[in-house]
């Protein structure tokens, strides 16, 4: 009972905050951008919250569960590098577009209504398959925490998140995220110190994992890797996934569109960048110990889903205040995600793809028609699709590394791309991955795991990109509008460079504190174990170097920030260096 009402009070709650947030909505600026004016609190809230989904509490922890923790972590150190790389090569150059949706960026950046409208529509698409998986993780929890048939979740879980941004559009997102995001973080945290104290701290927990024999293997750096329920034959396979999903995720949020749509809400481009580094300080805490937490559970019960493990350990082991702050903060993942995707489906489907409004009312009720339509259509699909929350918001989420990706990097940093090389990039990236993924899937092709069809589809469209852009020719209109975002406001650089190098020194020293804490925690813990339960030198080594390269890849990330904002001067060589005109 205690479960039921903390999830409904939860849905209220959510569903009042959003309304307030409206209360200021007078313009359309307001309602697809809250404004313009968002601080660097709220944009980390929204984009965490729109990243942490129900997948990475239900579907991520539970592959941490089936046996690969730190492979998990190998992927998560590279794909949180997505944030600053979005953010400083792609996200701070948006931000000084103002546009209203990342496809109106597109159109204005190529003079192209076309490749709007193309970019567009793979937002409908893509974001649409993804926001069908969060919905389903969210009526999921609903039915198992209250009891409720998983169709009534599903319909009360649309009813808040879609009744609220009807009003509020972004503000109502962006403040019911961010509340989210404390929710779930105190929830993450707790749980997960919680579990691990209780089962003998770290050391207890390495220990127990090395011991048992269901999963022989989940101590180690690439997982299991013998018996029937092994996803990987070989360490080599493990560390390939884990580094090209790594890769291929990193690309995910430096471009897509419910990542860099945030931007477009802050208040200028070093909000971006202090949100971008957070954002990768706060996703590199949260999968160090949810992924430990996962595989952790194992020493409870071994014969779990592996996608309830989470809710099972929050039901069966926490004490039941503890419980619900777990179980509440994992369905506001969710119910974050939904609003985002289906705020941003809806704006896209009224700015992008229809034809324009006539004056800003009109625009304003386009919107709100446009997020009800999409709303109700992702309703009725939820309904009647099997769940399968990790492998849709998985192959959802990738589709755009493969289409957005290439044109967005290029669409700043390349004076040779045209408005049709961008078109044929977005079309051929975005159906060649959808092809393939959906025949790897089928079984109709055997790929190896180097070989991923993000990978494939990402390089056939670069390739397209090219030899489009060789055989058109840029307008004077492209180029100016180029030159335009390459200009700096000196102002800004005055005002904002001092605070945005202290978040990049709290970057560097949250990677020292994370590579320092698995490197005691982990490695050391597994060196000290290894002879006892016959583990070999190279799996201690790997420890070792997994810890090295989670804390390496966060001080990069502080330390590439630290130097694009120390001064106007950086920012004026590095376009030089690009042959970009400042």
């Amino acid at each position: 009972m205690i479960y039921t009402l903390a999830i409904l009070f939860s849905l209220i709650a959510y569903f009042v905050i959003g309304h307030w947030a409206g209360r200021r909505v007078k313009h359309l600026d307001d309602y697809l951008v809250a404004g313009r004016n968002a601080p660097t609190f709220l944009i980390l809230g929204t984009l965490v919250a729109s990243y942490l989904s129900t997948s990475a509490f239900l579907g991520e922890t539970g592959f941490a569960y089936q046996g690969y923790p730190f492979v998990m972590l190998i992927f998560a150190a590279l794909s949180t590098s997505g944030c600053l790389l979005g953010a400083l090569a792609f996200g701070r150059y948006l931000r000084r577009s103002g546009a209203l949706t990342v496809p109106e960026f597109f159109g204005k950046r190529f003079a192209s209504r076309r490749v709007q409208v193309i970019a567009g529509l793979t937002t409908v698409v893509g974001l649409g398959a993804y926001l069908l998986g969060v919905m389903q993780g969210a009526g999921i929890m609903f039915a198992e925490l209250t009891g409720m048939p998983y169709w009534v979740g599903l319909v009360l879980v649309w009813l808040t998140y879609t009744g609220f941004i009807l009003y509020s559009g972004s503000p109502g997102v962006m403040l019911t995220d961010t509340v989210m995001f404390v929710i779930f973080s105190v929830a993450a945290l707790g749980g997960s110190l919680y579990i691990i104290h209780d089962l003998g701290g770290w050391s207890g927990v390495i220990e127990g994992l090395l011991a048992q024999s269901a999963k022989p293997g989940i101590a180690l750096w690439h997982g299991v890797i013998e018996g029937e329920g092994a996803t990987f034959s070989s360490p080599g396979e493990a560390l390939t996934w884990g580094l090209t999903l790594g890769l291929v995720w990193a690309a995910v949020l430096a471009a897509s569109p419910w990542q860099s749509s945030r931007y477009l809400m802050a208040r200028n481009e070093h909000v971006v960048m202090r949100s971008a580094m957070l954002t990768a300080v706060a996703l590199a805490i949260f999968y160090a110990l949810m992924m430990m937490t996962g595989a952790a559970i194992n020493l409870y019960d071994t014969g779990l889903d592996s996608e309830r493990a989470m809710v099972w350990s929050a039901l069966n082991i926490l004490p039941p205040w503890l419980g619900v702050i777990i179980l509440t903060g994992v369905f506001a993942a969710g119910l974050s995600s939904c609003s985002t995707f289906l705020s941003i489906i809806g704006f896209s489907l009224s700015n992008d793809i229809l034809p324009a409004a006539r004056n800003e009312a009109s625009a304003m009720r386009a919107s709100r028609i446009a997020v009800l339509a999409a709303g109700l259509i992702a309703l009725l699909l939820a309904l009647f699709q099997p769940p399968a929350v990790m492998a849709v918001v998985w192959f959802a989420a990738t589709l755009f590394a493969s289409s957005w990706g290439p044109v967005a990097l290029m669409s700043i940093w390349s004076r040779r791309i045209t408005a049709a090389g961008a078109g044929w990039g977005l079309t051929v990236g975005f159906v060649g991955n959808l092809i393939l993924s959906l025949a790897d899937q089928a079984g109709w092709v055997q790929l190896p795991v180097y070989l991923h069809p993000v990978a494939i589809s990402t390089l056939v469209a670069l390739v397209v990109i090219l030899v489009v852009s060789r055989l058109t020719r840029v307008s004077e209109e492209e180029r100016e509008y180029l030159a335009f975002l390459h200009r700096h406001d000196a102002s800004l650089e005055a005002n904002w460079s001092k605070g945005s190098r202290r978040v990049a020194i709290v970057t560097m020293l949250s990677g020292i504190g994370v590579g320092l804490f698995l490197w005691r925690q982990y490695a050391e813990t597994l060196a000290s174990l290894a002879e006892g339960y016959g583990v070999s030198q190279g799996a201690v080594l790997g420890a070792y170097g997994l810890a090295l390269g989670c804390g390496v890849m966060l001080l990069i990330a502080g330390g590439v920030g630290y130097r694009v904002a120390r001064s106007r001067k950086v920012a004026e060589r590095s376009a030089s260096v690009a042959g970009i005109p400042e």
